[in-house]
């Protein structure tokens, strides 16, 4: 009989996903050496050599390392969901529960949606992990998270579920001589500089934009960062282009902005939920999942002005 603890499993897990002890050992919580001596037992345990150590580039999974990797996540959520039975059995669905979400999107959409699960559900410890899509993507195909709220993507071995449409909007100063079009084209704004939201899929989605409308798209400035772009532009250094149009019209640094419909044709970007379905769903993301159906519709999304 093998003699191996989940807690050892799972630190081999944490480090076979961050590469390295150091990293492995944040995110645990826990001092480097226990990763060091949980990986050093199931190597012996299992008489395999799980990983190989370089110097200063951190560690790389053997072949036998990465068999082991996606076994010991499978064993690792199957533990997880005898916990949540014997919970769900006890009172009601709890257990952990991790939901990534697009950066644009987090501030304005999960704190309402969060509220109100947590609520509904008090007993499910819920981590929110706010990025770009792409690496949500990534997340999802590592187990690191077990749905995302995010726009659509084009990735075959993932799956989508859209909950609701948003339009794009043109952003301006309120006090912006256009600001108080009712429709905006991009051809309108050629001699204005644009600011672009440059993250990954998003650029590629605005580019597009311009493509369509046969229209040059030369960012005289750019940010990651959603907030960044909207102060920006309250300041009047510019225009930018956004699906996410927040209830409050006004930027961190206390601008007022103006968000102007887009006038070209272009559909409108599907919001929804990105899943694994490699990934057997837990019954606290099963929850969450339904909780956002139920909450998230095209005429109304939390945090967000009515269309």
């Amino acid at each position: 009989m093998s003699r191996f603890t989940l807690k050892q499993l799972g630190y081999f897990v944490a480090a076979g996903e961050a590469g390295s002890i150091t990293l492995a050992a944040e995110r645990v919580h826990i001092s480097q050496p226990s990763i060091s001596a949980a990986i050093a037992a199931l190597e012996a345990e299992f008489g395999v050599q799980l990983f190989v150590r370089h110097h200063a580039q951190g560690l790389s999974l053997t072949a036998a390392g990465e068999r082991l990797l996606m076994a010991g996540r499978d064993l690792l959520r199957a533990a997880d969901d005898l916990g949540d039975l014997a919970r769900d059995i006890a009172d009601g669905i709890a257990g952990p529960l991790r939901v990534g979400a697009f950066r644009t999107l987090s501030s304005l959409v999960l704190p309402e949606l969060v509220a109100g699960f947590a609520a509904a559900h008090p007993r499910i410890d819920l981590s929110m992990i706010e990025h770009d899509e792409a690496d949500l993507a990534t997340r999802l195909r590592r187990g690191e998270i077990d749905l995302a709220l995010s726009y659509a993507q084009k990735a075959d071995d993932l799956a989508f579920e859209p909950l609701a449409l948003l339009p794009t909007y043109i952003v301006l100063g309120a006090d912006h001589a256009l600001a108080t079009r009712s429709r905006l084209a991009l051809a309108d704004l050629v001699a204005v500089p644009f600011i672009l939201l440059d993250m990954p899929i998003s650029r590629d989605y605005f580019r597009s934009l311009f493509e369509t409308a046969g229209v040059p798209m030369r960012p005289a400035a750019r940010s990651d960062q959603p907030e960044t772009i909207r102060s920006m532009v309250g300041s009047g250094l510019g225009w930018s282009l956004m699906t996410a149009r927040p209830a409050s019209r006004v930027a961190a640094n206390g601008r007022p902005l103006a968000y102007v419909p887009l006038a070209d044709d272009v559909p409108p970007i599907a919001l929804g939920l990105l899943t694994n379905p490699v990934l057997r769903q837990t019954r606290a993301a099963a929850a969450f999942a339904e909780f956002c159906r139920t909450r998230m519709t095209t005429a109304h999304l939390p945090g967000m002005a009515r269309v």
